[in-house]
């Protein structure tokens, strides 16, 4: 019998040759020839990039690059290098030791590669810790708003507000994620005033009656800090620290978790014709960009999480195609958070209102957990809790 099998990492590749009766030896040199990578480096100069595909094709790899690259009519070129884990060690030792700037791009490899292998370190919120990778967490999202897209005007009420974000720590989340405003397309900006209005007093009476983690969804750093100082422990930022200059100072000071997102434009503009040439080169690229704003302002690698925005600037087929690519973010050695609980993307594939969307929702859940991502936010989080259990147990082999 022939069958092709899947291996994804080293641990899959040492377990499946373990279960041949390959010996110990020979496992930790093998293992790291069965598992392959593509690598994308862009904007890379000809003698930089005709160095990189000698050494793969030494080494029995490959490295793909634009036809000028090889007379050198072109100022620089995009490459797709390929090989297995072992080829594109065996290319980070030879690139240490070259010109042309090539020692930096070997660190940046050798940098994309553990990030991608290895799961993000623990968060920190005060006295709780969330270990990534254990399984997936789960964000309950509670809008205080009048004209949120799914339950706007639902929670605008303090008491009611407060026992729906209760029953949604009891039923499982482990963050309650606090908004103040809506953020659904087309949506007008409220002022830093009216939103501290309607989420300081939630934070202050939710925040002795659970021990869920409180995060407070905002874009301004005046609501922030008084959402902070209310008993909120994280903030979750859809323009990814770009709105308000203050709010990475912020953060900051109150040496709170961020989750950063990356959106095309902003609430009032962002699905007017959202266009890429290079999607998820052109998220991870914005992500880059908020993560190295945090790290100006002094916060913390490991207090960063990073968000594509599904929604924010994409059209359906972005949306879908994101959601399939997930586990390129990991590239940046964050945890990943995905948002897709009652979306339109979900509407117009079902042709369903926002209310009938949950087991749209579940699927998309599913799927972004098998495809690497460690928090989901969601409306519905009884029904999800199951959805990423059982989802947890196939792609981290981790049933309870």
């Amino acid at each position: 019998m022939v069958r092709v099998i899947e291996i994804d990492d080293i641990s899959a590749a040492s377990r499946d040759l373990l279960s041949i009766g390959s010996d110990k030896v020979g496992i930790e040199i093998m293992a790291p020839k069965a598992v392959s990578r593509v690598l994308k480096i862009e904007g890379v100069r000809p003698p930089a990039a005709n160095i990189i595909k000698q050494e793969m094709l030494s080494f029995g790899g490959e490295a793909a690059t634009t036809y000028g690259s090889i007379n050198y009519s072109v100022d620089t070129t995009d490459m797709l290098v390929f090989g297995t884990q072992k080829q594109l060690q065996e290319l980070i030792k030879k690139l240490k030791i070259h010109q042309f700037g090539l020692p930096d791009l070997a660190k940046e490899i050798e940098k994309a590669l553990q990030n991608y292998d290895l799961a993000p370190k623990p968060i920190v919120f005060g006295n709780k810790t969330l270990n990534i990778g254990e399984r997936t967490f789960i964000v309950g999202i509670l809008n205080v708003t009048p004209d949120s897209f799914s339950d706007g005007g639902k929670f605008t009420d303090i008491n009611k507000a407060v026992a729906h974000a209760v029953q949604m720590a009891r039923d499982g989340a482990d963050i309650i994620d606090i908004g103040g405003e809506s953020t659904r397309p087309g949506a007008e900006m409220v002022s830093a005033a009216v939103e501290k209005e309607r989420v300081v007093p939630v934070i202050e009476a939710l925040a002795s009656r659970t021990d869920a983690i409180i995060s407070i969804d905002t874009t301004k750093s005046e609501v922030a800090a008084a959402a902070l100082s209310a008993g909120a422990s994280m903030v979750n930022d859809i323009s990814g620290l770009l709105f308000d200059p203050e709010m990475a100072k912020t953060v900051k000071k109150f040496n709170v978790p961020v989750c950063v997102m990356h959106i095309q434009g902003n609430p009032r503009t962002m699905q007017e014709n959202p266009s890429y040439s290079d999607l998820m080169g052109e998220i991870i690229e914005g992500l880059k960009k908020r993560i190295e704003i945090a790290g100006r302002a002094g916060i913390l690698h490991e207090k960063i999480i990073v968000d594509p925005g599904i929604g924010f600037g994409k059209t359906v087929l972005h949306n879908l195609e994101i959601l399939k690519r997930l586990r390129e973010l990991k590239v940046l050695g964050c945890p990943i958070m995905v948002g897709t609980s009652r979306k339109s993307l979900i509407g117009q594939v079902l042709g369903l209102p926002a209310d009938q969307r949950i087991e749209g929702t579940a699927a998309t859940v599913a799927v972004s957990i098998t495809n690497g991502v460690d928090i989901i936010r969601v409306h519905d989080v009884k029904e999800i809790v199951k959805v990423a259990a059982m989802a947890d147990a196939i792609a981290r082999a981790s049933a309870p």
